[in-house]
């Protein structure tokens, strides 16, 4: 889905930087970054590890502050928040994958992934029912009542996944979501996340390795050494825009 005049933008960023110091050492890990990322769109972010991919998605969910710029979502300035307003404005708009997943140990899955639920106010029981509809969307309808020490990988990643769009989020940020996944869950889990952006007021972000999925994209964003590129030719890496 190329990206036109007339397409809404989800995620601005302008002169993006972030670095992070150790002793007396400064990392730049992001370099300027200007890109948008256009609503209705389910777009990838790919390059090679350690060019600032997990950084900049970090940033844009508002989990890691930049040390320059600006980041606008859905035309609010993140960078520009105080931290209470910016904690509402995630909770309420942001639903984030992380590669580590985070599940909370000692709940069920189905309590893991009624989180963000229970954390908007929304009464025990129907944020159960609504979370337990999406794990058997994802399979998991076999083992809401297990802890994540009784599921495998795969299933924790899932999980993980119900929790980032059960509340429906205007805004979902996946990093590597179908790492743990066989070929067809990670499919299924694509058009779930598909579903979640196709509309003109939400979007979702995918860092990924996985070339399986790049057909599922409407554009394939290329980062390199802390910069948004044009994709390098012969990649077989394309940018719809």
């Amino acid at each position: 889905m190329p990206m036109s005049a007339t397409t809404p933008s989800a995620v601005v960023c302008r002169g993006l930087v972030k670095e992070f110091t150790d002793g007396s050492q400064t990392l730049q890990v992001l370099r300027g970054i200007d890109t948008t990322f256009a609503a209705g769109q389910l777009s990838l972010l790919v390059g090679p590890s350690g060019c600032g991919k997990t950084t900049l998605i970090s940033i844009i969910a508002g989990t890691l502050s930049a040390t320059q710029g600006e980041v606008c979502v859905f035309g609010q300035e993140l960078t520009r928040m105080k931290r209470a307003e910016l904690v509402r404005f995630r909770r309420q708009t942001v639903g984030f994958i992380f590669q580590q997943y985070n599940l909370l140990p000692t709940l069920t899955a189905a309590e893991n992934a009624c989180v963000a639920l229970a954390a908007a106010g929304m009464a025990r029981r129907p944020a159960l029912e609504r979370a337990s509809d999406m794990l058997h969307r994802l399979g998991l309808g076999d083992h809401l009542g297990k802890l994540p020490s009784q599921l495998s990988g795969g299933q924790q990643q899932r999980v993980a996944i119900a929790r980032a769009l059960v509340h429906g989020p205007r805004l979902v940020v996946c990093d590597e979501p179908t790492a743990a996944l066989d070929a067809k869950t990670g499919h299924t889990v694509m058009e779930l996340l598909r579903e979640a952006a196709v509309a003109q007021d939400r979007a979702c972000i995918v860092v990924t390795h996985d070339n399986r999925i790049f057909d599922l994209a409407d554009r394939i964003v290329h980062m390199e050494d802390g910069h948004v590129i044009d994709p390098p030719a012969g990649s077989g890496i394309g940018s719809a825009q």
